[in-house]
């Protein structure tokens, strides 16, 4: 892991900046509008629209990095995101938040596109499983740095927007002054959608199908935990046992990824998940221990998903089509984690708590059936 890591420094440093902004920058929100008395649906309206900027951002992101190539994208997707951030200081108004958080959403999109691409396009396919799951990795101990940054800042004042601000701004200074071999300039050509599906079906399906399960984890978990019976130490415990455990899970995944086929591999995770999220239905009460264990079995294998499923697709495309590519898959990720947490509520409202995990075993089974490569898929 350490060479990986010694392969793409810049990326790996301004990702982890990237995201213990966002990391912070979601918690800030959410306890600031809960302490103000601020409805449920209000905070679900701002977690849909930071989705729902992550596909509008993959369409502007593939145009911006074909016109002004990749470091000057990230550079102006940054300044967006830290006055869309800094903005939120000047208003009080909601719809105003709800669309500075859209504009977060988009900024973060072209973002991701820049540093996924310029990883998958220097990067030969044997070695596609571990360079992910070390860029994975940064990805989440960024988000956790950030929320754990709040912690700093009990008064929920102006500060945590500017150190949001700070991080973003540091971020910059990896990617502007990397010394690495610059990608390959990109032709202007509008993305071509078909031509993805075509090229990798499955491997898309399951970025969606990951998006539903895995904003749903995130939006619903708690609630789910609270259902259970759970206090608030245990359910905090519950979901960071899931999320540690997918994110100590991305290297050993990545390394088998490289040594497998990785459609099996999707395959036999989707099953095992199926398999535990069955067991979650409600049909018995578990002891809490045991939902331990279940949590840290979901992490492992709903947080690797969209790496796996990421690098699967990259092995079947060309280096000049990577950024359209990447832009494809952030825009399948944010469709399906907008509309996965809008489904598992509204089950979970009319069929109570358990349903969040009815919801998941769903589509973790319709995957087990997409990757058993029927006529129809290939």
């Amino acid at each position: 892991m350490i060479s990986t890591l010694g392969s793409f420094p810049s990326l790996y440093l301004a990702t982890l900046l990237m995201l213990a902004s966002t990391g912070l920058f979601n918690t800030y929100i959410a306890l600031k509008l809960s302490a103000e008395s601020v409805s449920a649906f209000w905070i679900g309206t701002l977690i849909s629209a930071y989705y729902l900027g992550l596909v509008f951002g993959a369409r502007i992101g593939h145009r911006l990095i074909v016109r002004v190539g990749h470091i000057r994208a990230c550079a102006t997707a940054a300044i967006l995101s830290i006055c869309a951030v800094l903005s939120q200081s000047l208003f009080e108004s909601l719809p105003v938040w709800i669309a500075l958080r859209l504009i977060v959403g988009v900024a973060m999109s072209v973002q991701y596109i820049v540093v996924e691409s310029w990883l998958n396009e220097q990067t030969e396919n044997s070695h596609r499983g571990r360079v992910m799951s070390v860029y994975m990795v940064m990805s989440g101990s960024g988000t956790a740095l950030g929320q754990l940054a709040i912690t700093l800042y009990p008064t929920l004042d102006l500060r945590p927007l500017i150190f949001v601000a700070l991080c973003q701004a540091l971020s910059l200074l990896p990617i502007v002054l990397t010394q690495r071999k610059l990608p390959i300039p990109q032709l202007p050509a509008p993305i071509d959608f078909p031509y993805f599906f075509k090229a990798a079906p499955q491997a898309l399906f399951t970025v969606f199908l990951a998006g539903n399960i895995s904003a749903s984890f995130y939006g619903l978990a708690a609630v789910f935990a609270l259902g259970q019976g759970l206090s608030t130490p245990q359910i905090a415990l519950y979901t960071a046992t899931s999320v540690i455990a997918g994110l100590l899970a991305q290297w050993p995944m990545g390394w088998l990824s490289d040594r497998t086929d990785r459609a099996k591999l999707i395959r036999n995770n989707a099953v095992i998940y199926t398999v535990i999220a069955v067991l979650m239905w409600g049909w018995m009460s578990w002891p809490y221990w045991v939902m331990l264990i279940f949590a840290a079995g979901f992490g492992v294998i709903q947080f690797t998903f969209y790496a796996l499923a990421s690098n699967f697709a990259n092995d079947r495309v060309s280096a000049e089509k990577r950024v359209g590519l990447a832009a494809v898959v952030l825009m399948t990720y944010g469709v399906g984690a907008t509309i996965g947490p809008t489904i598992a509520g509204a089950l979970m409202r009319a069929g109570g708590p358990n349903m969040l995990y009815v919801f998941s075993s769903v589509c973790a089974l319709i995957l087990v059936l997409l990757m058993w490569r029927p006529k129809w898929i290939r």
